[in-house]
């Protein structure tokens, strides 16, 4: 019977140098699967600038428009009231050459009267203006991922943020 427990004891130690072996080889051979720790996340952002047409109503002010262009009708007008105005003075052929100075007087200065009252002649509206701005545009289009792993660092491109630890299997990310 002693034979069969010192059997049983040497397949035991044997057992146990194996297993101390065994861990011992775990220790000096880096794992292949497991989690990485994550220690920093870039987002890639892709930047451009898009026109858009920005509208705005803004209140104007417009010359109506001019029915006498020649502004006949102060000129007329003028002229009558000079004349008639210049016939009062002086005597004889004077009062002639008077009539006739107020008439041309009164026509320069009717005009000019007239062209004063069409340019204070206008109205109010309201019209739509536009124009092109440049508007900033971005979207992040993927992660730059740095992760350690069996004590060494590396970087991976993602799509998605990941979380605080990536899944290792056979030495690679697991990105699904």
């Amino acid at each position: 019977m002693k034979s069969a427990a010192v059997a049983a004891l040497g397949i035991v130690g044997a057992v146990a140098i194996a297993g101390v072996g065994y861990g011992a080889y775990q220790a000096i051979t880096p794992a292949t699967s497991g989690y990485a720790q994550v220690v920093n996340v870039d987002p890639i952002v892709k930047t451009w600038q898009e026109p858009r047409e920005v509208c705005q109503q803004v209140t104007v002010e417009r010359k109506k428009p001019v029915k006498d262009q020649h502004r006949v009708t102060g000129s007329v007008v003028g002229a009558v009231v000079g004349g008639v105005i210049g016939h009062q003075f002086g005597g004889g052929s004077g009062k002639d050459a008077a009539t006739a100075g107020g008439a041309i007087a009164g026509g320069v200065a009717g005009n000019q009267i007239q062209k004063g009252m069409q340019e204070k002649n206008t109205y109010t509206t309201t019209e739509q203006r536009c124009n092109t701005v440049m508007e900033d545009k971005s979207r992040t289009e993927g992660y730059d991922v740095t992760y350690v792993f069996n004590d060494q660092e590396d970087t991976i491109r993602m799509d998605k943020k990941p979380g605080e630890r990536l899944r290792i299997e056979e030495g690679e990310v697991v990105t699904q």
